[in-house]
């Protein structure tokens, strides 16, 4: 017989042909199998063959495996387009309790969260219609957090500072009912409220706290300007001390400083905490005094008739893309004045004779303990957005399940999530949202911490990952709406399955509370800073400290001998992923850093960071990805239920290798994972895809959404169809 390679590729092309067309095909070895049986049979993956094998080896390897297609054993099996492998594929499922998933996901606050569905599914004229005018929802978005306050006794404002962790649950659940409400809700009480009690001192919170909290003050959050969002160092809009009168004179100097986007200043809002900068008079040839940017409580209307007050100037941003159920305004101040006592003056104070004292030393450590304190506004958009994606995973992937489209000739159809280019899209994505869900409730335990130790390296830590995780999740949730509404063909377009109103209320996520750019290279500049302090021997903050730990390690050269294996339990190990992820990290920190240094000689130091740029957003990214995994990781192995860790052990093996697969480029290039683990990687990837897929439903139910706060049709746990033609007049 011969044997030559020539000879052994033709016959096997004619037998792969016979049995394509065969009508007997029997079902496939699973996915595990075949991967395991491919590890097993390639010479290359053991650890003990030499890497630099001769030319003459890899050949008699080539004829070993064509030799291996034309085996006894092979002849009676399919040869399956790859394409097609998974749908046939016949894997044990998990069986998965989502009661318990649910409660473990959603713990001691599931009873608050429930109140709030509970409260709008017996108030169902409080839910907005699918078509409503900007006035309407305006006035609906009012009527809403009334009734939350007033009639469901639900009162968030005290939870902002005694329990932050049932706050941002209570907010998740007002923004799966309507993100305008929740971004009202987050106004009157993170925003106004939080500044008030933050910034200030014993007098504000005595005189200010109930009528905030009982929404009897709705009030206004006046930082951005005009021509200053990001940069609030820059902000124009200035505060005289008048020591005659004893009070601070409000003033718009230029058009550029008109306070611009401010929520509930076009229509409710009485009060606004206005950020200025604060300048007082010397006695010396400058005559003045800039004391940077401080806040400032100024009313804008009056308490009973609602009428703008003298000096105030209101006019309405207009319709927006989104969130028309927020009334954003613009603000000017021409010489309107107020109390002395209206400073908030916790980091600063002017006393009678016009005498400034801090307990801070400089503008710019007055500065950053005053941004801070009003951290608490990424947090909660941060874990918010992870709550919007919940809400568009569930009803695509409940719509996919749903849907049926083509199958194999003369068999029934199958469901449109049976087919991986379907899987491909969405199980990740739900991974990735159990992902962000944990590490969002990580942020808000270090926050939660933070409001009660204001421990200061603490309190840097928590604004640079809060920073991260908001530019991170925000960016993803914003790219994944698209996706899922495609995913979903025509009936995503309908607006009453939401997508449409999902995605445009989303959408300024990404840029308000710091845009997200911006916040990416505050993470890059912190790790910068670390690294720094790292060869200097100082201390490093508590989520950056795996760079204390393993910088040497992760920046030595990649093991030639584990670039090599791709055996699943490797793969699937939690310390090679969470390794490869920081090792990433580790090089673009070092390398980022080196070119800082070498630019920095020729174009000082904002050229340089100008050069870099988009260096040091990859890796203010791939930081953020090592803490996602990590925390993922760590709420694994404290899950106590077994069938709800082994459901979450899937998500979170799909999440890391499915980004270490998207960039896979970087981990090549520096022969981190050699050719033959790169495929391995992606194939057990689209497995583990498979597998996610046969409990999607369980994994999408645990978020415990009901049908009446999803509100798609196509997405109902019965009867989608049916709703969906009633809607629109069957």
């Amino acid at each position: 017989m011969d044997t030559s390679p020539s000879c052994l590729i033709k016959c096997k092309r004619r037998i792969n042909l016979s049995l394509l067309f065969s009508d007997t095909q029997p079902s496939p070895p699973s996915a595990p199998t075949a991967i395991t049986n491919r590890i097993s049979s390639s010479p290359e993956m053991d650890p003990h063959r030499k890497a630099d094998a001769g030319e003459s080896d890899a050949s008699a390897r080539r004829i070993q495996r064509l030799s291996a297609h034309l085996s006894p054993a092979d002849l009676g099996r399919p040869c399956i387009p790859p394409q097609l492998r998974l749908l046939t594929c016949a894997a044990a499922k998990i069986e998965v309790d989502t009661e318990k998933l649910s409660l473990y996901m959603r713990g001691k606050h599931r009873e608050s969260q429930e109140k709030v569905y509970e409260y709008f599914n017996s108030r169902p004229d409080l839910l907005n219609p699918v078509e409503i005018s900007k006035d309407d929802h305006r006035e609906l978005c009012m009527r809403q957090l009334l009734g939350l306050v007033r009639e469901a006794g639900i009162r968030p404002f005290r939870l902002v500072f005694d329990d932050p962790g049932k706050y941002y649950a209570i907010m998740e659940a007002v923004g799966s009912v309507d993100i305008s409400l929740a971004i009202k809700m987050g106004v009157q009480y993170s925003l106004w409220g939080g500044s008030v009690i933050n910034l200030g001192t014993k007098r504000h919170r005595d005189k200010y706290f109930d009528g905030i909290d009982s929404v009897e003050y709705p009030g206004c959050f006046a930082m951005t300007e005009l021509h200053h969002g990001s940069n609030v160092q820059g902000l124009q809009t200035v505060a005289k001390f008048d020591p005659i009168t004893d009070e601070f004179i409000i003033d718009t100097p230029n058009d550029g400083a008109i306070k611009w986007w401010i929520g509930n200043a076009a229509v409710h809002g009485k009060f606004a905490t206005v950020f200025a900068r604060l300048i007082l008079p010397t006695h010396d040839a400058q005559g003045t005094s800039d004391m940077g940017v401080h806040a400032f409580i100024v009313p804008i209307r009056d308490m009973k008739t609602h009428q703008t007050l003298p000096g105030v100037e209101i006019h309405d941003c207009g319709y927006k893309i989104g969130l028309n159920g927020v009334d954003n305004g613009a603000l000017r101040f021409c010489s309107v004045r107020i109390p002395r006592e209206n400073l908030l003056n916790r980091f600063g104070d002017v006393s009678r004779d016009g005498k400034y004292t801090s307990s801070l030393p400089s503008i710019n450590k007055r500065f950053a303990a005053m941004l801070g304190e009003l951290v608490g506004g990424r947090v909660g958009l941060a874990y918010s957005s992870v709550g919007v994606l919940k809400i568009a995973v569930t009803i695509a992937t409940r719509y996919s399940l749903l849907r049926q489209q083509f199958g194999p000739p003369k068999q029934p159809e199958v469901s449109i999530l049976d087919y991986q280019s379907q899987q491909h899209k969405l199980m990740p994505m739900l991974a990735s949202t159990y992902a962000f869900h944990f590490a969002t409730l990580h942020l808000i335990e270090k926050y939660s911490e933070m409001k009660k130790t204001h421990d200061e390296q603490l309190v840097s830590d928590v604004h640079a990952l809060s920073a991260g995780l908001k530019a991170y999740v925000t960016s993803y949730t914003a790219k994944s709406l698209s996706v899922c509404r495609e995913a979903c063909g025509g009936h995503g377009y309908a607006a009453v399955n939401r997508f449409g109103s999902l995605r445009n209320d989303h959408d300024i996520f990404q840029t308000f509370e710091g845009d997200n750019t911006v916040l990416l290279q505050q993470v890059a500049a912190d790790l910068l800073k670390q690294y720094k302090e790292k060869f200097q021997g100082g201390t490093l903050a508590v989520t950056w400290n795996y760079l204390r730990e393993s910088m040497n390690t992760y920046l030595s050269q990649p093991n030639p001998v584990t670039a090599r294996w791709e055996g699943k339990d490797h793969l699937r190990d939690p310390k090679f992923q969470l390794d490869a992820f920081r090792y990433r990290t580790s090089r673009l920190l070092q390398s980022v850093a080196v070119r800082l240094r070498k630019h920095t000689k020729t174009l000082g130091s904002f050229g340089a960071w100008n050069r870099c740029l988009n260096h040091l957003l990859t890796l203010g990214e791939s930081h953020i990805e090592s803490v996602i995994l990590a925390k993922f990781i760590e709420a694994v192995e404290r899950c106590p239920d077994p069938s709800s860790r082994a459901a979450l052990k899937l998500a979170c093996d799909l999440y890391a290798l499915d980004r270490i697969w998207k960039d896979i480029g970087t981990y090549r290039i520096v022969d981190y994972v050699a050719p033959n683990k790169a495929k391995a990687i992606h194939k057990l990837s689209e497995y583990l895809s498979f597998q996610v897929r046969n409990v999607a439903r369980e994994l999408v139910d645990a978020f415990n959404l009901p049908d009446h706060v999803i509100r798609a049709p196509i997405a109902m746990h019965s009867e989608a169809y049916s709703q969906y033609t009633q809607y629109v007049g069957f």
